[in-house]
């Protein structure tokens, strides 16, 4: 069995919108649990919140993601970006357009100094994401 690295990301209360953008971007199977369901809430205003939430594409990635309690520090920052990386390059410019959309385009998709493919955009909930797309090889 294979070991798999799952981003996780975090949100103050907007990780059912987050989640189902992404899950529009990326397509794929969406769960998600509120606090409630697990009884974890310590407040009724966090009972609606999203405690876990895990989208499986059928191409094989994972993202998870949470809504952060008052009682829990929430520092959104410029700490992590998420890369995709592959040779499909038809896929990985549709999520690139797709992840851009309400957000910011910080290096246009065009060919890098490395000869791939390569942009980065932070997308409308303030998460950065880098798209390499791999030369065809020689």
């Amino acid at each position: 069995m294979q070991t798999k690295l799952n981003p996780y990301l975090s949100f103050k209360s907007n990780t059912r919108e987050a989640i189902q953008f992404y899950q529009s971007v990326f397509g794929g199977k969406l769960t998600m649990s509120t606090f409630k369901e697990f009884n974890a809430s310590q407040d009724p205003i966090e009972d609606n919140l999203i405690m876990h939430a895990e989208l499986e594409t059928e191409n094989g990635m994972t993202l998870m993601a949470s809504d952060t309690p008052a009682r829990m520090e929430y520092r959104p920052g410029n700490n992590i970006s998420l890369s995709l990386s592959g040779e499909n390059e038809a896929e990985l410019t549709a999520y690139f357009q797709k992840l851009s959309v309400g957000g910011t385009i910080t290096m246009p998709l065009t060919k890098a100094m490395w000869g791939d493919m390569f942009g980065m955009c932070t997308d409308k909930f303030g998460v950065g994401w880098l798209v390499n797309i791999s030369a065809p090889k020689a």
